[in-house]
């Protein structure tokens, strides 16, 4: 048997509790076994619940304020069209293999979520899915990237154009991307014997996105009799084999955690944001397009323009503050008042049937520990998730049942998973109560007497 690392974390994007805790875990042997020895319970995720920041904060231990980083894409600065993609570049503080590193540590970090471009670390590293190509660095140290290549010559980082009806090429994509995961997982194990392994595959979040519907029947576009009605319980099923294999490879002692950065859910449709913002008298535009386009290409009037929002997994709302944005327009003694008014009529929207959305809208002083960066001035869900926010405008109603960037049939829910097991300290299947994702740093560098470092948002779990 080859020498283990001391703690194994398999990432699994987007894995959502209630298949593996409860409709399917007769048919996960080796999660269930891990259950069943170890801990395991729902993780709360952050807020908001998005691959970008969520894997960030759970590696580093701090809040999506703190860190700067509120969506895949971010304000970069008060300008109005100074939206960009948020890479790892934006993290400015440790994660959890530069703690483990600096302790002694040999660490190697495969493919988690903020790790793009790479960065040295004590081991080795492989960027996220957000690296453009494998013609940019994408390992540390660089000469992994020459490996990599004579062991998968068609090395993936990401399922391409995973948002389209090319269903049977997205499913053996997803599965290639899974399976090229876990085997580097076992070829580093076996050839650099770190003390610390994560990887975290992607494939789980992008199954969800791409067959939700052929499997759900509260969907509603639920296809029954679909060819692809068993996709997801049959990924779910080659990841827990995929588990195993891997938990073969590492010894006796090794400690393992499973964790999502959040949970799944059917999507029930879109809140077009900006089509209701427009109709209360908050955004104003020269001209309304007469279908669905992008605010980005439609000509705003700024200084007419009190409140504008993003599209995405949840709201992101922005006021037009004066002295804050070029032509804002809000005074700053009126900016609460306007921002507790949005709250209110934001929390008062309905269904399209007119039944309560349960809408909850967050001011960012008010969940962050800090807020760094231009973060949203309201972060909005629309009933837990199950309704996405559309901000494209020309749709001509507060409601669609479509993606604006594709299609889709899942949404984020705000709870993943978390499944730990230490064969020196077996728990035999102890439910775990009220963990965050905050909560993994903390625990982990308590449970190896590693010193914290100050701040640390999060608990050390009894686990």
């Amino acid at each position: 048997m080859a020498s283990s690392p001391r703690l194994l974390i398999i990432g699994l994007d987007c894995m959502e509790p209630s298949l593996v805790f409860e409709q399917w875990r007769q048919d996960l042997p080796n999660l269930s076994k891990l259950m069943a020895s170890g801990s395991y319970g729902r993780m709360e995720s952050s807020i908001p619940a998005i691959t970008v920041p969520a894997w960030s904060c759970m590696t580093s231990g701090r809040d999506p304020g703190e860190l700067g980083i509120y969506g895949f894409r971010n304000r970069r600065s008060r300008k109005y069209d100074s939206m960009a993609i948020s890479d790892g570049r934006a993290v400015k503080v440790p994660r959890l293999w530069d703690l483990l590193g600096d302790a002694g540590w040999k660490v190697a970090a495969l493919s988690v979520p903020g790790t793009s471009p790479p960065y040295p670390v004590n081991g080795s590293m492989v960027s996220c899915f957000l690296t453009p190509n494998t013609e940019v660095p994408y390992t540390h140290p660089p000469d992994l990237a020459h490996q990599i290549m004579e062991w998968m010559p068609d090395f993936m980082l990401d399922v391409p154009h995973f948002r389209s009806e090319d269903k049977d090429r997205i499913l053996n994509n997803i599965y290639t991307l899974c399976n090229q995961r876990f085997t580097l997982a076992e070829k580093l194990i076996d050839q650099e014997n770190p003390d610390f392994l994560m990887l975290v595959d992607m494939g789980v979040d992008r199954i969800h996105h791409s067959f939700w519907k052929p499997m759900d029947s509260r969907h509603p576009f639920y296809e029954p009799g679909s060819p692809h009605a068993n996709a997801i319980h049959d990924y779910y099923c080659h990841i827990d084999r995929r588990v195993g294999e891997l938990l073969s490879r590492c010894g006796d002692e090794t400690a393992v955690l499973v964790v999502s950065d959040h949970g799944a859910r059917p999507l029930m449709g879109g809140i077009c944001i900006n089509e209701w913002l427009i109709a209360n008298g908050y955004l104003k535009v020269k001209e309304m397009p007469d279908t669905a386009t992008s605010l980005d290409q439609v000509d705003v009037d700024w200084s007419q323009t009190q409140v504008w929002g993003a599209g995405g997994y949840y709201a992101r709302i922005f006021l037009n503050v004066k002295g804050r944005e070029p032509q804002g327009c809000i005074p700053i003694s009126e900016y609460e008042n306007v921002r507790s008014r949005l709250i209110e009529q934001l929390e008062a929207l309905t269904d399209p049937d007119g039944n309560p959305l349960k809408v909850k809208a967050y001011k960012p002083q008010e969940i962050y520990q800090r807020v760094r960066g231009a973060a949203p001035d309201l972060l909005v869900y629309f009933d837990d998730l199950a309704w996405r926010s559309v901000g494209s405008i020309g749709i001509g109603s507060f409601y669609t049942r479509e993606n604006d960037t594709g299609p889709d049939d899942a949404n984020h829910a705000p709870f993943g998973l978390m499944i730990f097991h230490d064969p020196k300290d077996p728990k035999q299947g102890q439910m775990l109560e009220g963990a965050q994702l905050y909560d993994i740093v903390p625990t982990v560098l308590n449970r190896y007497g590693i010193e914290p470092p100050a701040g640390l948002r999060g608990k050390v779990l009894p686990v």
